[in-house]
């Protein structure tokens, strides 16, 4: 079992534990992800193949009577477990080569491995949502429905930056029952709401609960943290389940939970509906998800510099720099500001800013509101991709530790696919021929090349042009999170 440990050691043993089922209830070694619950309001019945609209906020009722405190919500379970499904993933990883006593070299046998998540149907002609760690390195997908038929899969996109995957089933015609996309903007924390899923493989089970927190941004689980957390009970195999309100309408995927046990703690987490629809009509429309972006880089507002900055409280971003032609440029915005509203929507901090715009479709004009020298702001920009152009990456030949390495300009559009700071310069590489002298040196595909001997590195062109052959440099390279420096050949 592989687990993540929280980020910033304010959770201290709790973990952050994958809930998908591997084998005979195991729980699967994928890192990141498990399970649980958003929640959102709504009034009509399941979706139309074209894709819910929003629904209308319904006003919140406090029990006045026993009989309503032991109401039951067995019809909201049967208008929205239907739509439920179960996603067996098949992988076959291929056996190593190795060498017997006797020098002579075989391949071991191939080890076949299946594991098992939930997933949710999001229109009715066959488009299921589930989580990326649920099928990801599967090259079989089966679906089961809650009526117990089996149905071969398709991925129709994957997109670890979410941890969601799309899928399509061939129904023959048949309208299958669809979940509506609640609006988790209406959500208040004490929202009832329920988990449905395949918990350990035992078949489909429903949990209840209530909205425990929402826009949970620092549980370090994807690159777009925006979480509904929740109490429901998730367990391993609720992985891309359905967690949905007492409309039965789905406010969010279930994708992770704290545990020390790797069971249900009380403490999960789920992708909000509003990003889960995002992905999917990419998915449809486009054949993949194009995000929108500010080009506002920020400092998260703590008490500190709230302090420093003579505001009443901490919460917002402090812009550190502003890219050219974007949403934030267009603006007005400037270093020094302190954006504290988005879309209408409060910035706690950099990373509910970058969801927020995620969210929505780039050409959609947006309202930033922002402290300027103590006065309250707004201006309007347009959003827009991150900028970049695609590249025809450069392959890098010569008595040298690059040759064998392809690499092209960092862009900010590269930089949203890798992860990267899309405020960074260099040549990022792109792919690396395992029999030359690039893979010897330990270079890898995602390395970002920053410097060579203290001179930055702007575009792959420039990097080209500081490899002469037969001199040792310094080299800085990014990798993940890590800055390296290597003494390399150039």
């Amino acid at each position: 079992m592989t687990d993540k440990p929280s980020q910033g050691g304010r959770v201290g043993m709790l973990k952050l534990i994958a809930a998908s089922v591997l084998g005979a209830g195991l729980v699967s070694g994928v890192p990141l992800v498990a399970q649980i619950a958003t929640g959102q309001s709504g009034t009509q019945p399941a979706s139309t193949s074209q894709g819910p609209a929003a629904t209308p906020v319904q006003p919140r009722i406090v029990p006045s009577s026993k009989a309503d405190a032991i109401s039951s919500y067995a019809p909201v379970v049967r208008r929205s477990s239907p739509a439920v499904v179960n996603v067996y993933a098949r992988s076959i990883e291929r056996g190593r080569v190795a060498v017997d006593f006797f020098g002579g070299a075989f391949r071991m046998p191939d080890r076949a491995s299946q594991s098992q998540g939930s997933g949710v149907v999001v229109r009715d002609d066959g488009v299921i949502v589930t989580n990326n760690h649920v099928v990801e390195g599967a090259t079989e997908l089966v679906v089961v429905l809650g009526d117990r038929r089996e149905f071969p899969a398709k991925i129709v996109l994957t997109d670890p930056r979410t941890d969601l995957a799309v899928l399509r089933i061939d129904t023959k015609g048949e309208r299958l029952t669809a979940l509506r996309f609640a609006d988790t903007s209406n959500a208040q924390v004490g929202d009832q709401v329920l988990a449905i899923g395949n918990p350990f493989g035992v078949g489909q089970t429903v949990t209840g609960g209530i909205i425990s927190a929402l826009a949970r941004t620092d549980v370090g689980i994807t690159d777009y943290s925006f979480f509904i957390q929740t109490d429901a009970s998730i367990n391993p195999g609720n992985s891309g389940g359905a967690l949905v309100d007492m409309n039965g309408d789905l406010v969010g995927v279930n994708t992770a939970i704290f545990s020390r046990s790797g069971n249900s703690a009380g403490v999960g987490f789920a992708i909000p509906a509003e990003m889960v629809k995002r992905v999917v009509d990419g998915a449809i429309t486009d054949g993949k998800v194009i995000r929108a972006w500010t080009g506002i880089k920020g400092q998260n507002v703590d008490a500190e510099v709230a302090r420093s900055l003579g505001l009443d409280r901490p919460g917002g971003i402090l812009v550190t720099d502003i890219y050219p032609g974007t949403a934030g440029a267009e603006a007005g915005l400037r270093r020094g500001d302190v954006v504290t509203a988005f879309a209408g929507v409060a910035v706690v901090d950099e990373s509910g800013l970058r969801y927020q715009a995620a969210t929505r479709k780039p050409g959609e004009v947006v309202e930033f509101t922002f402290q300027r020298q103590g006065q309250v702001r707004t201006s309007r920009g347009k959003l827009s991709p991150p900028p970049g152009d695609a590249q025809t990456p450069r392959l890098l030949a010569g008595r040298h530790s690059f040759d064998g390495v392809s690499v092209a300009t960092l862009t900010p559009a590269i930089a949203e696919e890798q992860g990267i700071d899309p405020f960074l310069r260099g040549a990022i590489v792109v792919g690396v021929d395992g029999s030359r002298e690039g893979a010897r040196a330990g270079l890898r595909p995602g390395d970002l090349i920053l410097e060579t001997d203290d001179s930055p590195i702007n575009s792959a062109q420039d990097l080209a042009g500081r490899l002469s052959g037969g001199k040792q440099g310094k080299v800085t390279i990014q990798r993940g999170d890590r800055r390296i420096t290597a003494v390399l050949f150039l």
